[in-house]
């Protein structure tokens, strides 16, 4: 029989357990959580029953560090606190290895990677193949002839066996040993292994391949120059440092007996002793079927079976153990959970406080208000955590002076950018904070964001993740108040000691949430796009929504009246067309009058209540069958202007400032884009006249600004033909073709020359409609053309541009596979339905993996470019502001004399913020008001 060891790296195959469940952890009917145990018996169970190993081991690392720390203090200590949910699982975990006879080994004052090192040498000395079970890059290093990597199953994908012939691709190098260097220079910020700072990925794979070690690149530094000799230099104890610390050690004293790895038969009774502990019935039934209670079908467990289902994990490994209609586990509340929450208010108290803080790398905090119109909402309290469990609540004073200068006590702080600072929907507390004179700076971390870039589709709310997350119940805040008070709730009505531990609680879980994220987006590999695009942009939204853009009410005022007699216009003919009067606004009236009187049509669809439908989409299929119907979508368009922006846009003006100050939510739209509302400015109608006019009433904050309107053209036609790598749309927009002209031209059969706007926007909805699967059907339907006529232009477009069908079709094909897609940022878009048996669910989640790579390409794209606008701004000392975004277009309300130069910033920021195949181009234009700027 071939020998062959399996060392089990105990710990990372634990965490990665552990987050497999996160977003639907596994617990028992009595509330505790065991995603780590099952994710790890997961993994154990797939490798013996796959590879069949003759010895196998698992290892754990020591407790108390190794002697990397003893050595190096700093080592991983930026690492955030292991979940008190993980941890618990441990000697359950340690157990089941006992149970399952397997060896376990743990040296004191070595990690489990020297002991795997150790271990992986001896064996092979002794005649093993090795396999190394880790998703751990760094034990590449020990790779041999006879040494594998065997990376565990993650998000879909299969087992990676690593073997010594593949270093070069990976690592650039041909030596294993060269590893090791590779990773010195490059460095790690998880575990805080400095490296050469300026040194990264590529270089250090060049240079180790050249120069054979760090030791050979500083034996020839004489032939480097410029700012890369700089960096060495100033980095050489660094480098030197970062080699010790990522050199696993292969020559621990340890003495290696191959009988004592055998595999062995696992104790039965054990196991299932601890599996039913654990209500892992599935697995039992795995390993000792003849123990296993019989199994119970109930609707509840079909139905958690096939939410596991669709939940999948990083193992994806056998079928997901189902408890049999377990009662709902009870969530911990305040009351049951160990806390402590101190009130500070004296001096020292305070001192204290801000000492500590200046002390963190991060903390959290929280401001407490007495509501959340920003311009005069105050804070009256606020709450800081920077250790698990433990919060600090300072209540601030009535007075606005003194309520100032107690918070100006944490300005330093706050304003301190070497500190990480944590809070959930953070942007309004900078701008609570921000009205007091405090800036808060440096690295943010928003839980909300966090949580929305995990998993875009669900709620964000800060009690909905602490349930979710933590199996923890916060305090809700109409507990605070007597029910005569629920109406008109005053926190300053409430005693002091309920706000500390309200107000200290959110701080609390808020830090406990960010300590989970924050490896999650590691390892779903999103902290780049966090980090480099939704925290950057909260500063930039929060500048904007405190600036605001000025309303002229009197124009809408005169529009309204305008519109008003149009209306009334309409309705009169309306109900001369239809030859009886009627209430045109009544859905019931208008089905009767079209469908019973005039008999429009002989079928007309119905509601569930059996009365006749009258909804735009239901009267668009039929408006060819009479005018009144395009009367009645007129009458309806009108007054929806009418009622939602003319009449509403003026009541939102703030009286304090004159402005309208918009709230643009990131953590919404499932594609990324920014939305907003009070007012939702997205969603101004511009195709039509009427609704284009609207803009005209958004004008300039004062005769010595002007309003600029930046619009990217046609950006997400041009993020296809780079997605798809069309050669024909890629040439057509490096000729600066306008495709949708083209195609105006081909419906209309025209010259481009003759094509209206109005021609131009149709076939702009043909274009996006075609690239995301609309049928012939629809494209008919949008265009008022033959289904033939539809069908030969899907076929023309499809040889004009083949790759745009390919790429279509490969997206499609990933989604299966993977259950979500991702943007070039990679941003990712669960699709959970994509393999529905339902074909409505299906062909939903079909068009959705194509359209959402380029709706959330073309949202990164202007999210980067509204960041380095803003800090170009700063940087320039500009007086100018951004203060709206609408889609794919800026609007900047700029002084006069700065308009040349922010014309300049706006350009060069917006058309190179990606580099494409294609350009991306921008469209500008000045007036006095928006319609007139853009």
């Amino acid at each position: 029989m071939d020998k062959k060891l399996f060392l089990l790296d105990a710990y990372a195959l634990i965490f990665r357990g552990f987050y497999a469940f996160v977003n639907n952890p596994r617990r028992t009917s009595a509330g505790f959580n065991t995603s780590a145990s099952y994710g790890f018996m997961l993994a154990l169970l797939e490798v013996i029953e796959k590879e069949k190993p003759s010895h196998i081991a698992v290892v754990f690392d020591p407790p108390g560090g190794s002697f990397r720390h003893h050595q190096f203090p700093e080592y991983k200590a930026h690492r955030p606190p292991t979940p008190e949910d993980l941890i618990s699982n441990v000697p359950h975990i340690k157990q089941l290895i006992e149970a399952m006879n397997i060896k376990l080994v743990e040296i004191e004052n070595y990690e489990a990677d020297d002991s795997i090192g150790t271990l992986a040498k001896l064996a092979e000395q002794d005649g093993f193949d090795v396999f190394i079970m880790s998703p751990d890059k760094d034990f590449c290093q020990l790779l041999t002839e006879k040494v594998y990597l065997y990376k565990p199953k993650k998000f879909g994908n299969d087992i990676e066996v690593f073997n010594i012939t593949q270093l070069e691709d990976k690592f650039g190098v041909s030596k294993a040993e060269q590893v090791i260097d590779v990773l010195a220079l490059w460095g790690d910020a998880a575990d805080n292994v400095p490296g050469a700072n300026g040194i990264g990925d590529k270089t250090s794979k060049k240079l180790i391949n050249e120069y054979g070690s760090i030791e050979g690149i500083y034996e020839n530094i004489n032939k480097f120059k410029g700012k890369q000799l700089e960096n060495l230099q100033a980095f050489k104890e660094q480098s030197v440092v970062s080699k010790f610390l990522v050199t696993i050690k292969t020559d621990i004293p340890f003495d290696f007996k191959a009988e004592e790895f055998e595999r062995r038969e696992a104790d039965k009774e054990k196991i299932a002793k601890i599996f039913e502990e654990l209500e892992f019935k599935t697995l039992i039934r795995r390993i000792a079927p003849e123990l296993a209670p019989a199994p119970q079908a109930t609707p509840a467990a079909a139905k958690k079976k096939a939410e596991d289902a669709q939940q999948g994990s990083l193992f994806d490994f056998g079928e997901p153990d189902v408890p049999v209609a377990p009662p709902a586990p009870s969530l911990h509340t305040i009351n049951d959970t160990e806390h402590e929450y101190f009130l500070c208010q004296t001096d020292e108290e305070l001192n204290q406080l801000v000492e500590l803080l200046s002390q963190q790398s991060e903390f959290c905090f929280d401001s407490e208000t007495t509501g959340l119109e920003l311009h005069t909402t105050e804070i009256i309290g606020l709450s800081f955590s920077f250790q698990l469990h433990k919060a600090y609540y300072v209540p601030v004073p009535l007075q606005r002076e003194a309520a100032s200068e107690l918070i100006h006590r944490f300005k330093a702080v706050l304003e301190n950018e070497q500190i990480l600072k944590i809070a959930h929907n953070i942007k309004f507390d900078m701008q609570m904070l921000s009205s007091y004179g405090v800036a808060v700076k440096g690295k943010l971390f928003d839980t909300m964001l966090a949580h929305y870039l995990l998993d875009p589709e669900q709620r964000h709310g800060m009690d909905d993740l602490s349930a979710k997350y933590l199996g923890y119940e916060p305090i809700h805040i109409e507990s605070l108040f007597s029910p005569k008070d629920k109406n008109r709730i005053d926190m300053r009505k409430v005693e002091l000691e309920k706000i500390k531990d309200y107000a200290a609680e959110d701080a609390d879980v808020t830090f406990q949430l960010k300590q989970l994220f924050a490896p999650m987006l590691e390892a779903e590999k999103l902290m780049a796009l966090f980090e480099e695009v939704e925290m950057p942009l909260v500063p930039v939204l929060a500048d904007m929504e405190l600036c605001g853009v000025k309303l002229e009410p009197q124009m809408l005022k005169t529009f309204g009246a305008e519109l008003l007699e149009k209306i009334i216009e309409i309705e009169r003919s309306i109900i001369e067309m239809a030859g009886v009067q009627f209430n045109v606004a009544s859905p019931k009236q208008l089905g009767e009058v079209l469908f019973d009187k005039m008999k429009i049509v002989d079928k007309a669809a119905k509601t569930k209540t059996k009365q006749y439908s009258t909804s735009e989409q239901d009267l668009e299929k039929i408006a060819d069958k009479h005018p009144i119907i395009n009367l009645i979508l007129d009458y309806r368009g009108l007054k929806k202007l009418l009622n939602t922006y003319i009449d509403s846009l003026p009541d939102l003006v703030n009286a304090k400032t004159g402005k309208i100050h918009t709230s643009y939510n990131q953590a919404v739209a499932s594609t990324g884009r920014l939305s907003s509302n009070n007012p939702n400015l997205q969603n101004i109608p511009v195709r039509t006249e009427e609704g284009r006019r609207i803009r005209q009433a958004f004008v300039a904050s004062d005769s010595e600004h002007i309003l600029l309107s930046a619009d990217y053209s046609q950006i997400e036609l041009r993020l296809i033909a780079h997605l798809a790598q069309d050669e024909n749309m890629i040439d057509a927009f490096l000729h600066h073709a306008d495709i949708h002209a083209a195609t105006a031209a081909k419906i209309n059969n025209i010259s481009q020359e003759e094509v209206t706007r109005d021609m131009r926007s149709q076939a702009k909805s043909a274009n996006f409609g075609i690239v995301y699967g609309i049928s012939a059907f629809g494209l008919s339907q949008n265009l008022a053309i033959s289904r033939t006529e539809a069908a030969q232009l899907i076929e023309n477009y499809f040889k004009t541009y083949p790759k745009i069908k390919a790429y279509m079709d490969n997206n499609i094909a990933f989604a299966r596979n993977h259950h979500y897609v991702e943007t070039l940022k990679g941003r990712k878009r669960p699709l959970k339905e994509i393999n529905s048996p339902n074909q409505t669910l299906r062909g939903i989640a079909e068009r959705n993996a194509i359209n959402a790579p380029v709706q959330g390409s073309a949202a990164d794209v202007i999210k980067l470019a509204m960041i380095r606008i803003f800090d170009r701004f700063k940087a320039e000392k500009l007086v100018s502001k951004m203060i709206l975004q609408v889609h794919d277009e800026l609007v900047f309300d700029v002084l006069a004399q700065e308009l040349d130069q922010v014309k300049q910033i706006v350009k060069e920021e917006m058309e190179n913020v990606l580099h494409l195949s294609v350009p991306l181009t921008v469209e500008m234009g000045t007036g006095t008001d928006w319609l007139a700027a853009h």
